[in-house]
């Protein structure tokens, strides 16, 4: 399908975003004070070791120790190669091994030792990094994990006789000790292209080994590319139609690049030269204002309500203003199927990761409810990242799982509500007016002061003299005492003090 590269480099953040059929379909954003850190290769001290979870904690130099897993430490003495058995892995190397042998952590790792990590998941919310020993270093067409000897291919070459040629061309290739996975740009190159990108990332470890001996623990040795060429290496391939820039700067950066490692693309690098925004010009600023709220409407007239929580989301959708024109479950059956189409897209340009609970709408039929459920499937298909899903319930719930690969665009862009704490609701001003007063009663039942002086945001205190003014003066004729009502904006709309003088 048709589709574009649109860069919004700016010189606090870099935006990109990726257009399908001129729908946005994923957006990446790379701050220069907070850029990630997943793919980075650290020199790391063991901090802790923990049996009982099978697992130690990292200090590599952040704020948060990083967490190493038993499935992902490395033992030399173990036979990698069965570790391995598909060849058609992802384009990303998992890190998450199943073990050929019943190693405890305790037998691999000692507190105190140096050891080599890459950085296999960024920090997320409250946890830590998550690292690996399998270190693992992306290039152009392939991807090098030192101290492997096995070369596999990704499962998107679907050609029998190309997978077969790849493989031959980078089994000539092989550096000793070395093994490679081969990317699905690799199709229809030449075994030149191999031959300079194996150079370029053998040089690449050559410096990691030279820097791990110079310096001690915790230190980086290996940052990862930045935004824009991560997004050359792993996007931009012949499927894209151009790549446009903003920025004159990162244009010429980015045209540098291109012609000395992919001259077939160069001409597809174009600078952008609209008077608007470039995100305005291509509608990327209207997705993103729509992939932070919560309600996104259907064309029909329904809609979904999208809920992101900690440990899962939640996805409801519901008919809205759309009454059909037939029966109520022909109505039900075209609402979901909609909605399939949009949380697909949704999920997709929110970067949502983790559990995901979607609620359709109850439906009686099962022939419906398997249409929904294909739909599901066929609108997940396209996504890049790793999804499961569960069959669907006779209530209309499906549960499904979509790999986390980095934070997610809301918690990109967001932080929690200072004034709700991240609740997303307060008590309401009602609600209030009935907390102070039986406050009031609790404090005039013990206190022999004849007044009581109440301090209380604006909109409660407007209620308290308004519409709960019976209230308070059932209160002061009961106790034979005097309530003074003070407002304070500055208040919380929660908060309030009652003093008796």
């Amino acid at each position: 399908m048709p589709s574009e590269i649109i860069v919004n480099a700016g010189r606090e953040e870099t935006r990109v975003a990726l257009l399908e059929n001129s729908l946005v379909t994923e957006i990446y954003i790379d701050r220069k004070k907070d850029r990630g850190i997943a793919g980075n290769v650290y020199k790391g001290r063991i901090m802790k070791v923990l049996p009982g979870m099978q697992a130690a904690f990292i200090d590599i130099g952040l704020e948060k120790s990083a967490f190493l897993y038993v499935g992902d430490v490395f033992d030399s003495s173990s036979e990698y190669t069965p570790l391995m058995e598909d060849e058609g892995l992802e384009l990303e190397v998992e890190t998450k091994r199943k073990r050929a042998h019943a190693n405890q952590i305790e037998d691999l790792l000692q507190e105190g030792q140096e050891i080599l990590v890459q950085v296999s998941k960024e920090p997320i919310s409250t946890k830590g990094a998550r690292v690996t020993t399998y270190i693992s270093i992306p290039g152009r067409y392939l991807v090098m994990m030192p101290g492997v000897n096995h070369i596999g291919v990704s499962r998107r070459i679907e050609n029998s006789e190309e997978r077969k040629r790849l493989r031959e061309i980078v089994s000539r290739l092989r550096k000793p000790n070395t093994g490679y996975i081969i990317r699905t740009a690799s199709q229809g190159r030449s075994e030149e292209d191999f031959v300079a990108d194996i150079e370029f990332l053998s040089r690449l470890w050559d410096n990691v080994q030279k820097k791990k001996e110079r310096v001690s623990a915790p230190a980086l040795l290996h940052n990862e590319l930045d935004l824009v060429f991560r997004v050359i290496r792993d996007v931009f391939t012949r499927d894209v139609d151009r790549m446009v820039i903003d920025s004159p700067d990162e244009y010429q950066r980015v045209r540098e690049f291109v012609d000395s490692y992919i001259p077939p693309l160069s001409r597809r690098v174009k600078p952008y030269d609209g008077d608007d925004p470039i995100f305005d010009h291509y509608g990327v600023e209207i997705e993103i204002s729509r992939a932070l709220g919560r309600k996104v409407w259907l064309k029909s007239g329904g809609y979904i309500i999208v809920d992101q929580t900690e440990a899962l989301a939640a996805i409801d959708v519901n008919t809205g203003r759309y009454v059909g024109k037939r029966t109520l479950e022909d109505t039900i059956l075209k609402t979901n199927l909609e909605a399939v189409r949009e949380i697909a897209y949704q999920l997709r340009l929110r970067n949502m990761g983790g559990i995901v609970v979607l609620d359709f709408i109850d439906m009686e039929r099962e022939d419906n409810r398997r249409k929904v459920y294909s739909a599901l499937q066929e609108a997940l298909s396209n996504d890049k990242a790793k999804t499961t899903i569960s069959h669907i319930s006779p209530i209309g719930l499906i549960e499904m799982t979509r790999k986390r690969i980095r934070e997610s665009l809301g918690r990109t862009l967001c932080e929690p509500c200072p004034y709700c704490d991240g609740r997303g609701y307060i008590k309401s001003s009602r609600t209030m007016c009935y907390e102070v007063l039986r406050e009031l009663r609790r404090a005039f039942s013990s206190a022999d002061e004849k007044k009581a002086l109440v301090t209380v945001n604006s909109v409660v205190a407007d209620m308290l003299y308004d519409e709960e003014r019976l209230g308070v003066e059932e209160l002061e004729k009961e106790f034979q005492k005097k309530i003074v009502i003070k407002a304070d904006p500055n208040l919380h709309q929660e908060q309030y003090e009652v003093v008796m003088v």
